[in-house]
């Protein structure tokens, strides 16, 4: 009952949901396409609060001046603030008919049709984009539209045709051209906030380069949205603190961005990206402190923007050229974070200079278009490299984890050996001569009986003796691995012999010992020493083996001067666990083993001034591969 009590609530709110967006409209659209109204009027007004009928009168008629789209914004008069547009509706048959206004260079717009006033904007602040949607009615077809501007800056007029149709067709263009700088400002602020809080779990040694490019990324989305004339239209309350964010994000823009260089790549030739790096710190420090004072004043207000405006654009140009010439320092050296950089960096900075160039040339006049699309190559170039650096970073920690569980592996192993050499020191002597004396007693007591079944037991018991006595000569040997008898020994010669030994033990286990040996190849060493290491090692091989198996022995000389000796068998082979063991006092894959023969083995190879390794693999075989330093004959 539950489920369904559910499952009928989340059905009626998809209905309430999907009944509007299924809905259809009540109106017809007509099947006209938006017509351009390219042809307009301009007159200069020295009056921002004149009225529209005076605007309108006969007497002003010659006071009108023509424009057609494509002709330059006329050069403001000086001591002139205000000027009129008007233009003429055509003759329409529309059902929901709109004007789309675009490129109205003003800071305030106030709108008259049959002399009344249909839509007005007026601003606190010097923001003179406007982008807008005005709905008219269809009985205003071939009336006139009076346009009042009023700016405190040097342009004044339209850029654009003035488009009328259909409300859905043209709201859908409004939307598709002004929500463009909407999506990437609202996303890069979304980018900037999501990595600063996912890097807030990671090296903290990265911190401030991370930050540092959050607060780029943030910067650039926060100016984007700050230039939208959309953002504008839509929070007309909060336009004055929107308008000037862009200038506190303007002087964040460059410090950021060098403290981020500063992190990836250090303080650069000569020095030259910190020392820029500071005094951008300082140049953005005061023109905060300077804009926050222009509020005061406007004598500082127009000091402020002169002076910024050329610092900001100066900081700019001279800051990519300084990145420039550092990158490509940097690719010279084949730096692949710098090369990667570089290609994103010099789209941005190309499109960037190019256009401020422009902006400059064409007296201001001029919208900063194409930088948004190469900051895309710039901030994805960032990203990548703060990418990479945090996976080599992983890299080295999981590089450094492997090690330090080897190194601790190791220092388990060096106690447990310690360990297991004091007791055998104090031990095996005292145990040996024992075990001699009863095995001799028993000998005789077995040669006296004529029991079969007493004398059976007898050998049954010398023969435990014997193990014993083996086990504690593997003792005496881990206790002291010095190697007595030092000379030089022909590695070849040496695995000959102990191939001969072993060959028969092989062949009753039904396999084959194969030799690969290399001639003149010497070490230093004891020779009894290293055949019984060699030799644990082979007989450990042979019990791993199965039918037809085969061991192979192979030898040669490493880039290190190494001699290396490789035992390879083709047997049951270990899985990782057991691979790991190896070695360990009284770990061993045999019903009567304990482990001690490889403890041995290790601490021979180790006295010889060499290191073994073993590889494995579960079904497939194991290898031992033994380095000992090479010596001359």
């Amino acid at each position: 009952m539950k489920a369904s009590h559910k499952f009928m609530q989340a059905l009626v709110l998809l209905l309430f949901i999907a009944i509007p967006l299924l809905s259809t409209p009540t109106y017809a659209l007509s099947n006209s396409t938006p017509a351009a109204i390219t042809d307009w009027e301009m007159m200069w007004e020295d009056d921002s609060h004149e009225t529209v009928q005076n605007a309108s009168s006969s007497e002003r008629s010659s006071e009108w001046q023509a424009f057609t789209y494509g002709d330059a914004l006329p050069k403001k008069p000086a001591n002139i603030q205000s000027a009129w547009v008007r233009f003429k509706l055509p003759e329409y048959d529309l059902a929901r008919p709109v004007l789309l206004i675009s490129k109205l260079t003003a800071k305030d717009v106030s709108i008259f049709i049959n002399n009344k006033l249909v839509y007005e904007s007026d601003r606190n602040y010097s923001y003179n984009k406007n982008e807008i949607l005005l709905s008219i009615t269809e009985h205003e077809a071939n009336h006139m539209v009076y346009i009042l501007l009023h700016t405190d800056s040097d342009w004044l007029g339209l850029k654009k045709p003035i488009m009328i149709g259909e409300g859905q067709i043209l709201s859908k263009a409004f939307m598709k051209q002004e929500m463009f700088d909407v999506v990437i400002g609202a996303s890069l602020l979304f980018v900037s906030l999501a990595m600063f809080l996912c890097f807030l779990f990671l090296n903290k040694s990265y911190l401030s380069g991370i930050n540092s490019l959050c607060v780029f990324i943030f910067s650039i989305g926060v100016m984007l949205l700050s230039l939208s004339p959309y953002v504008h239209s839509v929070y007309k309350e909060y336009g004055f603190i929107i308008y000037y964010t862009f200038d506190v994000s303007s002087n964040l823009l460059m410090p950021s961005i060098f403290i981020f260089f500063e992190k990836i790549f250090g303080r650069g030739p000569y020095g030259l990206i910190t020392r820029f790096r500071k005094l951008q710190v300082m140049v953005s420090a005061i023109s905060i402190v300077w804009f926050f004072a222009s509020f005061l004043s406007d004598g500082i207000e127009k000091y402020y923007i002169l002076v910024t405006t050329l610092t900001f654009a100066g900081t700019v140009v001279f800051g990519n050229m300084l990145l420039i010439g550092c990158f490509i320092k940097y690719c010279l050296q084949r730096n692949k974070e710098a090369i990667i950089i570089t290609i994103g960096f010099g789209t941005f900075a190309a499109i960037a200079a190019l256009e401020l160039g422009w902006y400059f040339i064409q007296d201001k006049n001029y919208d900063l278009i194409f930088w948004k699309w190469g900051i895309f190559s710039f901030i994805a170039s960032l990203i990548i490299i703060l990418v990479r650096r945090i996976l080599l970073n992983y890299e080295q920690v999981v590089k450094y984890s492997k090690q330090l569980e080897v190194f601790n592996n190791e220092l388990q192993r060096a106690e447990k050996m310690d360990i297991i050499s004091q007791l055998a020191a104090s031990v095996a002597h005292e145990v040996r001569n024992p075990l001699q004396v009863t095995r001799g007693f028993l000998q005789l007591l077995g040669e006296k009986s004529t029991n079969e079944r007493d004398k059976g037991f007898m050998v049954m018991a010398i023969d435990e003796l014997d193990r014993a006595a083996d086990i504690i000569t593997d003792f005496l040997t881990f206790a002291k691995p010095q190697l007595e008898e030092m000379t030089l020994l022909n590695v070849a010669d040496e695995l000959k012999k102990i191939e001969g030994i072993l060959v028969p033990l092989a062949n009753m286990q039904g396999g084959v010992i194969k030799a690969e040996l290399s001639p003149q190849l010497y070490v230093r060493g004891d020779s009894s020493k290293l055949k019984q290491a060699i030799i644990n090692i082979i007989k450990n091989s042979i019990e791993a083996l199965n039918k037809d198996g085969t061991i192979l022995i192979r030898t040669y000389m490493n880039d290190f001067n190494n001699v290396v000796i490789t035992i390879k068998d083709n047997g049951e082979g270990m899985n990782e666990a057991d691979l790991k063991r190896l070695g360990e006092p009284y770990y061993s894959k045999k019903t009567k083993g304990t482990g001690l023969g490889l403890m041995v083995t290790f601490r021979i190879i180790e006295a010889m001034g060499g290191k073994i390794k073993f590889n494995s693999k579960k079904g497939v075989g194991t290898e031992a591969v033994i380095h000992i330093p090479s010596a001359k004959k």
